[in-house]
């Protein structure tokens, strides 16, 4: 094989599922962390204060909340290890169905260290919601079909779906601060941190009015995102360069940023919110805002795409790995080996004269199998030997008459080659089309090569109930072909009046 032995399946195999992290390990205790740090945020934002003693009073208070969380999370693998699946799911109930609400009940009645009564609720019901997400992924990747829907969002989707869940988080603020003084007043709406499902509900119009306005909004940004992805980015930088690339963008913003600029003036919240937008839609302000948006989304849409080819890269290279392997299980068929060994032994009992060359030749077929074929490449000759010896014991354990005829015209036996190409062929020939054959078989090689062009042509008889069975022997080539050669080779089969014919034509120059 080229460049390679069996050993680098394993190595590659092990480098794939290395033992991950322990930011990865204990990525739930992490995220539990982070929540923890943001409730204490929000408690110091609803409590107005500002010190530091405040901050780290409010994160005692939530950490007694989120404790049998946290601990939990940190030893779930280890719980998932020593325990069956009825106690985990017993100490899962203890911990998140009673110990998270029952810590949240009595720190709100004593509320210690003045944390925010809101932000415990809200830090145990988040708390909840993200380890019944965390249920629901393990539950996904442990089935085996992983065509849902959830495996098919791309980026695109994933934005798009996080900007739908802004705008109804910011339509539903809107809805609450209406007519709170602390907001709203007659010059404008102020958006304050507001929830209150009473009012949403009797003014739910309002609401939807609310959400499908910023919507509106933030699609324009989005299309603005798209077109960078799916054009400016795909298209012009990866083929023109970055210096194109940014003229290109200044162009689409030109044609753009003037008629999304007036859209958004028309949008009725423009007037409630005090004119956020622009009144001119020419202004540079609305080029500077999608500028901004093309350019900030550059490097993310660059780094999506260095990930998507490294995935490209990682999955061929396994492919690669796996074609290599099956190729060397196909060529070392122990049908043939067994048979021709069988075989073998027959003409030992005979005492035969073709033995002991029939012992060499299977010795240096086998040989060349195991050595020549993890070279990167050998010559012609060695090449041509190979097939002729495979030839030979073929036609030994043959019970049938072969007509086999091979031509060549080889202007240089130490031109270097590939190993392991030709004689798929001449195998799938001998498994689907002599092998099979009810009365005598032929098969006819042609070999032409020289310093530019490998050609190979086989022809052979076959059945016609085996018309569609090639085999697997020559997909394998196939791809072993795409990985090695691409765009520098030609590879054909076809069938005429009981005849499979195979050409193949490599470039060497």
């Amino acid at each position: 094989m080229p460049g390679s032995d069996i050993s680098d399946y394993f190595i590659v195999m092990n480098k794939l599922t290395d033992k991950p992290g322990l930011l990865v390990r204990q990525q739930g205790f992490f995220i539990f962390a982070g929540l923890w740090l943001w409730m204490g945020i929000i408690s110091m934002v609803e409590n107005r204060h500002s010190s530091w003693g405040h901050y780290f009073g409010a994160l005692t208070a939530l950490g007694l909340i989120l404790l049998p969380a946290m601990v939990f999370a940190w030893n779930r693998e280890k719980l998932r290890e020593n325990l069956s699946r009825k106690h985990y799911l017993i100490v899962w109930v203890l911990c998140f169905c009673l110990l998270l609400p029952l810590l949240t009940l009595l720190c709100g009645i004593y509320k210690p260290l003045n944390c925010s009564p809101s932000a415990m609720v809200a830090g145990a019901v988040c708390c909840f919601v993200i380890e019944i997400l965390f249920a629901g992924q393990a539950y996904l990747q442990k089935r085996e079909n992983q065509n849902t829907w959830i495996h098919k969002i791309n980026f695109e989707g994933a934005v798009l779906i996080i900007i739908v869940l802004v705008c109804t988080i910011l339509g539903a603020m809107a809805t609450c601060s209406l007519n709170n003084p602390l907001y709203h007043t007659r010059k404008q709406l102020l958006i304050g941190f507001e929830f209150s499902l009473t009012k949403i509900f009797w003014n739910f119009g309002t609401f939807l009015s609310f959400t499908a306005q910023f919507l509106i909004m933030y699609l324009c940004g989005y299309l603005l995102f798209i077109i960078n992805s799916r054009f400016l980015v795909a298209k012009v930088f990866r083929q023109k360069g970055f210096l194109i690339y940014i003229l290109s963008t200044l162009a689409v913003v030109s044609f753009l940023y003037p008629v999304l600029g007036q859209l958004l003036k028309f949008l009725p919240m423009d007037r409630l919110l005090g004119g956020v937008f622009p009144q001119n839609p020419f202004s540079l302000e609305n080029a500077f805002g999608a500028i901004l948006v093309m350019f900030l989304s550059l490097p993310v849409l660059l780094s999506l795409q260095w990930v998507k080819q490294n995935n490209q890269i990682v999955e061929l290279e396994k492919e690669k790995t796996r074609t290599e392997l099956d190729l060397l299980k196909e060529q070392l068929n122990p049908h043939f080996f067994f048979n021709t060994l069988n075989n073998l032994y027959a003409l030992s009992l005979q005492q035969s004269k073709q033995t002991p060359d029939s012992i060499m030749q299977l010795s240096e077929l086998m040989r060349y199998v195991i050595y020549k074929g993890k070279q990167a490449q050998v010559s012609i000759g060695e090449e041509v030997k190979y097939i002729n010896d495979y030839m030979q014991l073929q036609q030994i354990r043959l019970r049938k008459n072969l007509d086999f005829r091979f031509t060549m015209d080889v202007s240089d036996n130490m031109q270097p080659v590939t190993p392991l190409l030709l004689i798929v062929f001449v195998e799938n020939a001998f498994k689907h089309g002599v092998e099979p054959a009810e009365d005598n078989a032929w098969l006819y090689l042609d070999l032409r090569c020289n310093a530019q062009t490998l050609y190979f042509r086989c022809e052979n008889s076959f059945e016609p109930a085996d018309v569609t069975t090639t085999g697997i022997g020559l997909s394998n080539l196939k791809k072993r072909l795409v990985l090695l050669f691409p765009d520098k080779h030609r590879m054909e089969t076809s069938v005429e009046n009981q005849r499979f014919i195979a050409e193949f034509e490599l470039d060497l120059s």
